[in-house]
């Protein structure tokens, strides 16, 4: 018996769905497993070039035990007038062991009124966390803190 021509189009049309499917939920996979191309110290040396990064005036708010790395709340503050003479430029978030070392960077002006940035990141597995600001007379200023994290995100398939 030989499938009727509709019946042929719908299994066509199914396994092309099938197939789309697929390659979707590959994609991800394959990006997660990524190499890392990138270290921590590189990411921070590109953010910041040749220019010395002093410890204070910045503040790193985070669980120091995450259950889900999935979604991990983290607030960064920086202690600046926010004048037109002395504010903050730029706030870079970096990691140890996410594919990507560079978490977010948010530039601020005298505008913002303060320099304070919350945000939700993933984390790969228990690590360090290390914020850096760069204020308008041109330092950087850092903080670290580690999360012990139970269940990690950004797995590797």
């Amino acid at each position: 018996m030989t499938p009727s021509a509709g019946t042929r189009n719908r299994r066509d049309l199914l396994a092309a769905g099938a197939a789309a499917v697929l390659a979707i939920t590959v994609r991800p996979v394959a990006a997660a497993s990524a190499v890392r191309t990138e270290s921590t110290a590189e990411a921070i040396r590109r953010f910041a070039g040749e220019a010395a990064i002093t410890p204070g005036r910045i503040h790193l708010d985070l669980p120091p035990l995450v259950e889900n790395g999935n979604a991990v709340t983290i607030t960064v503050t920086v202690d600046s007038p926010m004048t037109a003479d002395d504010h903050v430029r730029r706030i870079a978030v970096f990691n140890d062991k996410n594919p990507q070392p560079n978490v977010v960077t948010v530039h601020l002006g005298p505008a913002s009124g303060r320099a304070a940035v919350t945000t939700r990141i993933r984390l790969a597995d228990t690590q360090r966390i290390t914020a850096i600001a760069e204020t308008s007379d041109g330092r950087y200023w850092s903080t670290s803190a580690d999360a012990i994290v139970t269940l990690a995100a950004c797995l590797e398939g």
